[in-house]
């Protein structure tokens, strides 16, 4: 099956640069990449986890009928998906609970599933201008390295701050470097998704990437969570953001909000973005997190695995 581009939601170029982002010993994309414009070619094989947002209304319902410990069971059971991506804002008070985390893991183990990450949320700003701030958010964040490592994950999405630019990322630097040390003498990588402030700058979020330097430290690009115009499309070019945040990248979130009748997400070219991950030599988890408003939670998470699985191995073709 070929997948071309769907050329009426290419949206329009913002004048990002087009150099190609280098770092952390991984090789550099081709140009045509960069530019978020892959070449045809067959898209390559990834795995496909979920991620627990996905599921945030149901778990967050005042009567609700499930909790965190049952989130790999469902993924099993309900959804035929073999990896999982926490979120700690539903298990926040647990991250030291070793009686907890070994059920949660035992859970795991019992389904077959695997411990992919977990998203960390609400433990301070990283790139805080104030030391003592910024050292607290520091050590705050510590406590989910040794829960993504007593689950067995492979990383901790953060929050990166809200004080860097393209130009001025030492702060940031210093807070995420000396997190990503703590992580990496725990065998964890600390990630960074592009979700909302300077982490969906693209420019902001690779000088931070280079300005840390780190191989435990990188990026977990996200398919939406980029700045829109006012009641309009994305203010840049995605494809391009992508593409440039690839290098880097240690996971992928599958953002979908809706999907046509022919099964496609209505505002992102699934497509077109998994050639970029593909040629960035990517071949790990793509993390279904599914947003939209229309579908209900378990329709939408279904609507995006079998999205996902037409796209894997077919041929694509720029249109």
């Amino acid at each position: 099956m070929s997948y071309p581009t769907i050329t009426r939601r290419d949206l329009l170029r913002s004048g990002i640069a087009a150099g190609a982002a280098l770092g952390l010993g991984l090789r550099p994309v081709m140009a045509a990449d960069t530019i978020g414009q892959p070449k045809a070619g067959k898209i390559g094989d990834f795995k496909i986890s979920l991620a627990e947002w996905s599921l945030h209304k149901a778990l967050f319902a005042k009567n609700a009928t499930i909790t965190n410990l049952d989130f790999p069971r469902i993924a099993r059971e309900q959804y035929g998906i073999e990896g999982v991506e926490f979120v700690n804002q539903f298990f926040k008070d647990k991250a030291h609970d070793s009686v907890y985390l070994k059920s949660l893991k035992g859970r795991a183990n019992d389904q077959g599933v695997t411990c992919v990450l977990i998203m960390i949320d609400g433990e301070g700003d990283l790139s805080a201008k104030n030391d003592a701030e910024r050292s607290k958010a520091v050590e705050n964040h510590k406590k989910w390295v040794d829960a993504a490592a007593a689950l067995g994950c492979h990383s901790i999405r953060v929050n990166t701050g809200s004080n860097y630019s393209p130009t001025d990322v030492n702060t940031a630097a210093e807070g995420c470097g000396r997190l990503a040390e703590y992580g990496a003498s725990n065998k964890i990588n600390v990630i960074c998704e592009n979700h909302g402030g300077p982490s969906s700058n693209p420019d902001a979020l690779i000088a931070l990437m280079k300005a840390v330097n780190k191989p435990s430290f990188g990026t977990l690009p996200d398919f939406g969570n980029f700045p829109h115009q006012k009641n309009g499309p994305y203010s840049i070019d995605i494809y391009d953001a992508i593409a440039r945040m690839m290098p880097f990248a240690k996971g992928v979130s599958a953002k979908s909000y809706d999907f046509g009748s022919d099964g496609r997400e209505t505002t992102l070219d699934f497509a077109r973005i998994l050639k970029i991950v593909t040629d960035a030599g990517y071949n790990g988890y793509v993390g279904i997190e599914y947003e939209g408003s229309r579908l209900g939670e378990p329709e939408g998470i279904k609507a995006t695995k079998t999205l996902l699985e037409s796209i894997r191995g077919a041929n694509y073709q720029p249109a």
